[in-house]
């Protein structure tokens, strides 16, 4: 039968879609599987959402135009040349002498509190908020440790703070821009750089404000995940001590059946003074070895059966005991681009492939049970590792993970502030040329990146692995799922019935109902992919009642981006969710009136400044 009868039990054709019911209903249904995927998170979300536009394409509901407008579109290629401006920033070492200079000073909690957030907030109106909370996590939480803090009190305000932040401008996050590109493609007016401020303004200083009085009340006192190991270690290790009439004396690990075991890992050898970490499978037993274990503990009874193994239960199994002068123990969490989503531990040959062994899991502040190499990894697991001295030259190291533990010198060498000087300075003369309407986005931060090459501030192979492509395949397909949605006369019958339900309440309640909707499906999939599903519904109800179709792009990006109430939303809020401890409900408790707080400050700014 082959494509070309476009899946035949469907039978779609392009001219069908001009508010076809069974098309409308396809793509409802589609639509709302996909969402379902997102949030049982059955795969990475960028395949899930090409794979939803693949299915788009080859039923006929949306042309190949249609389907690849996102990969041409302006926005999208904007975002990717931000990538790149804030990794030559980041690497520059900007952002860690810019923490020791906020948090340096002695101040009460709440006054260091403000404190870090009033620049981090700037910051991230001018550049991605991901590697802003990146960076400033490890050193947030150790400064919180060394002043007898709970990390918690901080780590989510961080988050926070680059998200209202990123509200105040054009370029403060990826939002904005792609619904500034999805504007522009149709022949909208789009935002200046920064019209966003007169809503995200009074939104940073309202939401600052209450982070440092009511949130902070509300804020948990939480551990971290080192600590807890630490307070619980005989619950996460165990140490045996090799006998001398132990029969496998001389083998190595993998003949003596120590590799695979069940719910066991072997991830240290104490021979006297030398400490042998990671253990690689071709190491040989010798007598009195101290084995030190970790994983499901409980399971330890199997191996007292072992003759010549012993269990020494008065063992110091602190974590110092673990450290050395060659290995560490690093706190990561797992990236939402990494290669290892999906993946159990022990597929991914972990201990080779990053010179290091996990000694804990956690996900939602709770240790995940069983055998450490059977746990399937997701986006946002804390990992406790036990790191050899090649570590942080692991490839993929930064792309497979957050590192948030404070790793090598902090303060900038004087090529490095050289290097930090050109970019800052690159990106305040792109501003200016923006700002002055000299050039658009788009071609001034082409520019930025050509001399940030030139000057070698970054090589081409850095700005490649600066650029995160799962985002913008993410970007791309959701372009062309609001394709979908727009041009098969779905977004026009929702956005029909949302008018016919709420019109007789008011305009009001129509801006209501569209920040409501945008932020609901931020808080439960992905901001870009939100904003991008509502834009043409949003437009479509801005056209039905008479309203300035831009006001209601506002909205779209501003309830986008206010992903408080939940980690899922947003991944800086998932970054700090394992270093701060926090619970999924930790971010309702605290987030929920900052989303408040939020609503009505851009509906109240919105029908005052944009439809009067």
């Amino acid at each position: 039968m082959g494509l070309d009868l476009k899946l035949s039990l469907i039978m779609f054709t392009a001219q069908d879609n001009g508010g076809n019911p069974w098309v409308i209903a396809f793509v409802l249904v589609l639509v709302g599987l996909m969402m379902i995927a997102l949030i049982r998170e059955v795969a990475r979300p960028d395949m899930i959402l090409f794979i939803t536009l693949a299915i788009f394409l080859l039923t006929g509901v949306i042309s190949p135009e249609e389907a690849l407008q996102g990969f041409s579109n302006q926005g999208m290629l904007t975002i990717a040349l931000l990538f790149i401006i804030a990794g030559a920033i980041q690497k520059s070492g900007i952002f860690d002498k810019t923490i020791y200079a906020v948090l340096g000073s002695r101040s009460g909690p709440r006054k260091s509190l403000l404190k870090m957030m009033l620049p981090i907030s700037g910051m991230s109106a001018f550049l991605n908020n991901t590697p802003i909370v990146v960076t400033f996590t490890p050193f947030v939480r150790k400064w919180c440790r060394e002043h007898d803090i709970s990390p918690s009190k901080f780590l989510i305000p961080l988050s926070y703070a680059t998200i209202m932040g990123g509200m105040m401008t054009l370029m403060g996050t990826s939002t904005n821009l792609v619904v500034h590109g999805w504007l522009t493609s149709r022949d909208y007016d789009g935002f200046s750089i920064f019209e966003l401020a007169i809503v995200g303004l009074p939104v940073a200083i309202l939401g600052l404000i209450y982070l440092v009085t009511i949130g902070y009340r509300i804020l948990p006192n939480h551990r971290a995940l080192t600590d807890a190991v630490e307070a619980n270690s005989r619950e996460y290790l165990a140490e045996m001590i090799v006998e001398p009439q132990y029969p496998h004396i001389g083998k190595t690990i993998e003949k003596a059946g120590l590799r695979n075991l069940k719910g066991l890992f072997l991830i240290e050898i104490i021979r006297g003074d030398e400490r042998l970490s990671p253990v690689k499978s071709t190491t040989v037993m010798q007598a009195n070895d101290r084995l030190i274990f970790t994983g499901d503990v409980s399971t330890i009874a199997d191996l007292q059966n072992t003759k010549g193994l012993r269990l020494d239960p008065g063992a110091d199994l602190s974590l110092d005991l673990l450290k050395n002068g060659s290995t560490e123990l690093i706190e990561v969490v797992i990236s939402h681009q990494s290669t290892l989503l999906s993946k159990k531990i022990k597929d991914t040959k972990f201990r080779g492939k990053y010179d290091a062994a996990v000694v804990a899991v956690h996900r939602n502040n709770e240790r995940v049970q069983g055998k450490i190499g059977d746990i399937v990894l997701r986006p946002g697991d804390t990992l406790l590792l036990l790191a050899g001295s090649d570590f942080q030259q692991r490839k993929n190291l930064f792309n497979d993970f957050y590192v948030v533990t404070p790793m090598g010198n902090p303060f900038l060498t004087k090529e490095d502030t050289k290097k930090g000087l050109i970019a800052i300075g690159s990106l305040v003369a792109m501003i200016l040329l923006v700002t002055l309407n000299v050039l658009s986005m788009f071609k001034a931060m082409s520019i930025v990146v050509i001399i940030l090459l030139l000057t070698r501030v970054v090589t081409p192979e850095e700005a490649k692995k600066s650029v995160q492509f799962n985002v913008l395949l993410l970007i791309a397909s959701a372009f062309g799922i609001g394709a979908a949605l727009s041009e098969s006369g779905a977004a026009h019958w929702i956005a029909s019935g949302l008018v016919q339900l709420v019109q007789p309440f008011g305009l009001i309640a129509i801006l209501i109902i569209v920040y409501l909707m945008t932020n609901i499906f931020t808080e439960m999939i992905t901001n870009n992919a939100a904003a991008l599903m509502m834009m043409p519904i949003a437009i479509s109800m801005a056209e039905q009642v008479g309203a300035s179709p831009e006001a209601f792009a506002v909205l779209v990006a501003i309830g986008a981006s206010a992903s408080f109430i939940t980690p899922i939303g947003y991944q800086t809020n998932l970054i700090v969710m394992g270093p701060g401890g926090y619970k999924f409900t930790d971010y309702m408790k605290v987030g929920f009136p900052l989303s408040l707080i939020v609503m009505v400050v851009a509906i109240t700014m919105v029908k005052l400044v944009w439809i009067g």
